[in-house]
């Protein structure tokens, strides 16, 4: 019999011969994954890295006046950062933030002073307090135009101040308050500077990471889009007023608790010179102008370099040709033109400066636009500010447009609707 016909399907077939793996599939893949791990760390975050790791180390061959002098340090540097959350991202300049300092510090050593609670409590207190003030200032003053809310918190220091003059018998007037407890002691002073030092340095780490996420989340990609264009936000449906009154109430419980802190300390007490006058806020603004404004890592860094130059200076016993006057008498004026000098040649500070010349010896051109969101924080804030003087003055040239159909370019490309002459 002559053999059947068989089916295709019958027909055994052979499986495709798989390519043996060879080993540069599995090295491929890992310099993918390194490869994106290099583009998502940032420079600043190496340096933050590397930063914590060196102040980590540090008091093991440090003096202790100068552990003290940078534990004092480490808060101003938390003073720094919850001024940037404020000022840096959303664009609203405050000349008063040590309002908000004066009501967390003084507040918690009343609690430790007179009621007699512990420094943890007090602290507690300390802070809510400083949020309720900035909630009830903030909620009035934020829904302002322009610079007005820069001259109402101008004024929120001075006027605090002269309240604690006048009840001088409870708030020790111009010269503060005693030291209340510290939060951590010991039975040396030397082990208690030090424990305070590395306090002081952890609480730094974690209100950084705590303020890194909040804006790098989506409430603070809202900040940072109210600080390029508050109308254009507006426009799409988000009430701007809410998220800045948000970012200041954060503000001041960071601002709060790290002066609350910071008067149960060795480095701090109660006192206007450290947390109430206003070259408090001029000095906050100025150290993150330095650092790097619209940046945590710049307000961090700038917080530290601040305090820790101007110190030095104020040490410098050395005349100044032909004035006669020593370097120390003049230190805030010194370091004033620094900062000039660095808003003209550097305008995204010293972290916005290292991160330049990195670029440059990488060969890459480099990028105009922040990591944190926007464009240079400080030339937009200038440029926002500009534009409201102009429109108090009745020029509306250079105003942004209040919303997307007011925009020339969005209404030249919007299609006539029907009964719109065409």
């Amino acid at each position: 019999m002559p053999d059947q016909p068989t089916d295709a399907s019958d027909t055994p077939t052979e499986a495709p011969e798989q390519a043996p793996d060879t080993p540069e599939q599995p090295m491929t893949g890992i310099r993918e994954r390194l490869q994106f791990a290099r583009e998502s760390i940032s420079l600043r975050h190496v340096i933050a890295v590397v930063a914590f790791v060196a102040l980590a180390l540090l008091p093991f061959e440090a003096e202790p006046i100068l552990m003290l002098k940078l534990t004092a340090a480490f808060y101003f540097a938390m003073f720094a950062m919850s001024w940037d959350v404020v000022s840096g991202y959303t664009g609203e300049l405050s000349f008063g933030h040590s309002f908000l300092f004066g009501i967390g510090g003084y507040g918690a050593a009343l609690m430790t002073l007179e009621v007699g609670t512990s420094p943890a409590v007090s602290i507690a207190v300390g802070t809510l307090a400083a949020m309720v003030g900035g909630l009830v200032i903030g909620a009035p003053a934020l829904r302002l135009k322009g610079p007005y809310f820069a001259i109402i918190t101008f004024l929120l220091p001075t006027a605090l101040l002269d309240f604690f003059i006048v009840y001088k018998d409870v708030f020790g007037g111009e010269l503060g308050l005693s030291s209340p407890d510290y939060l951590v002691s010991a039975e040396t002073q030397l082990t208690t500077i030090a424990a305070n030092y590395y306090l002081a340095l952890a609480v730094l780490a974690v209100l950084f990471v705590l303020l890194y996420l909040v804006t790098r989340s989506n409430t603070g990609k809202i900040f940072t889009a109210i600080r390029e264009s508050e109308d254009a936000v507006g426009s799409v449906g988000i009430n701007p007023a809410k998220f800045k009154i948000f970012a200041f109430v954060l503000s001041a419980g960071v601002g709060g608790f790290a002066a609350a802190m910071f008067v149960h300390t060795p480095a701090g007490s109660p006192n206007p010179t450290q947390l109430l006058a206003v070259t408090v806020s001029i000095n906050v603004l100025l150290a993150t102008i330095f650092g790097g404004i619209g940046t945590i890592s710049g307000a961090a860094l700038g917080g530290v370099l601040f305090y820790m130059v101007r110190d030095w200076l104020s040490d410098i016993t050395t005349e100044i040709p032909l004035l006669g006057i020593e370097f120390g008498d003049v230190d805030l004026v010194i370091f004033s033109l620094v900062i000039l000098a660095i808003i003209y040649f550097l305008p995204g500070g010293i972290l916005g400066g290292i991160e330049r010349l990195v670029s440059t010896a990488r060969g890459e051109e480099p990028d105009r636009v922040m990591a944190d969101g926007g464009g240079r924080p400080l030339e937009r804030i200038v440029d926002r500010y500009r534009r409201s003087f102009a429109n108090e003055d009745g020029d509306d040239t250079n105003s942004e447009p209040r919303s997307a159909n007011d925009d020339p370019e969005r209404v030249r490309e919007r299609r006539p609707e029907d009964g719109e002459p065409r």
